[in-house]
């Protein structure tokens, strides 16, 4: 199992281009390193039910979601971090009184708590996924939730980030962002599957774009910061590859002599 190394791979902007397009490139790289003995794994804000697709696509099977509060290995959950429900029930009734929406976002599904909102359709919209969520204000009642999107413009979080000390607030679009417990990161919910599978520290590998990916990036020993990535994400990065869209992956691969 030394042997064997392990990689972790974003999606926005890592995996998909900004038109949410996997290139050909990508694809082949990855399939490559499967044939080589090696875990390809998945570590992403998204929820499961966001990325089913390219989990089929690319056949894998291990992936770090929710930034790091949903993490299954082999197709099995071995680990949890849901919110804390009496604190997000207060966010939600404040953030209703200065018209902020929320949706609620479990393993399966996700939730309006307003029947509609143009911040919503605006930041979903840019996911190009499939499934977009119903109104339903009572679905953080009696489930564990890992995620929640507060939606407000740039600099309205902080308010929220001063007041409400259970959770880590990351920007993910100009009007949304991603409500985490705290602490809770793509980073720590890597830790749970290296740990389960043996593989150590040098034998690690990461790529990613975003702010949420900044944690990671820092943890893992061989992580790549993507070309398109944020000047913070290079800078949290032992390497900066090619963009996306110019064979990022491949190019990242090659470099750390994974191909």
């Amino acid at each position: 199992m030394a042997e064997k190394s392990i990689v972790f791979f974003d999606i926005d902007g890592t995996l998909l281009t900004e038109e949410k397009k996997l290139p050909a490139s990508t694809r082949e790289a990855i399939f490559t390193l499967k044939e080589q003995g090696h875990e390809v794994a998945i570590a992403t804000g998204r929820a499961p039910f966001m990325f089913e697709d390219i989990r089929n696509e690319l056949e894998i099977n291990t992936f770090v979601s929710y930034n790091g509060q949903f993490v299954v290995l082999n197709g099995e959950v071995i680990y949890t971090n849901p919110l804390n429900i009496s604190s997000l029930e207060k966010l939600t009734e404040e953030a209703l009184q200065k018209k902020h929406p929320i949706v609620f976002m479990d393993h399966e599904d996700m939730k309006a708590n307003v029947p509609e909102h143009s911040y919503i359709r605006e930041s979903i919209d840019t996911l190009k996924i499939e499934q977009f969520p119903t109104h339903d204000p009572d679905y953080y009642k009696d489930r564990d939730l890992y995620q929640t999107l507060l939606f407000c413009p740039e600099g309205e979080e902080r308010y929220y980030e001063s007041k409400y000390q259970d959770f880590d607030f990351i920007r993910w679009h100009p009007v949304s962002v991603d409500l985490l417990p705290k602490g809770g990161s793509k980073a720590k919910g890597i830790e749970k599957i290296v740990e389960k599978l043996g593989i150590p520290k040098e034998k690690q590998y990461a790529f990613g774009d975003g702010l949420n990916d900044i944690e990671m990036l820092r943890s893992i020993s061989n992580s790549v910061a993507m070309g398109n990535g944020k000047e913070e994400v290079k800078v949290a990065a032992k390497y900066v590859t090619k963009s996306v869209e110019d064979d990022g992956i491949l190019h990242g691969l090659r470099m750390l002599e994974l191909l």
